[in-house]
């Protein structure tokens, strides 16, 4: 397993499966390789320097946990950080990413996102 670096490989992702939990976003996304690749972003809007980077350090533990178990091969599993996310017990979130995994090996991802620009 090993870490996305580049830019391109989480907005590659992004085009990926979406699925939404109270924590995190986890995208998943095909990536024409024979190893499981993790990224993980957590925006300013979270908190400050101490708060992300305490977020990362619980969400890389989840992926390192959960991912040779239930993620997907030829896969790039992203997860992006949400408001509530830091302050969620662990084993709720490892619940959570367990429920996300296996809806993306299903293939069923939530809807697509509405554009801010795109009302009707």
């Amino acid at each position: 397993m090993s870490v996305l670096t580049r830019r391109a490989d989480f907005l590659a992702a992004n085009r990926g499966l979406r699925i939404a939990r109270p924590g995190f976003v986890l995208l998943a996304r095909a990536n024409g390789l024979d190893e499981m690749r993790y990224g993980i972003t957590v925006t300013k809007k979270i908190g400050n320097a101490v708060v992300r980077n305490r977020m990362k350090r619980r969400f890389r533990e989840l992926l390192r946990e959960a991912l040779p178990a239930a993620g997907l091969p030829g896969h790039d599993h992203v997860l992006i950080g949400r408001e509530g996310g830091v302050e969620r017990d662990f084993g709720k979130l490892r619940e959570e990413l367990a429920m996300a995994l296996s809806r993306a090996a299903e293939g069923k991802g939530d809807p697509p996102r509405r554009r801010p620009g795109n009302r009707k």
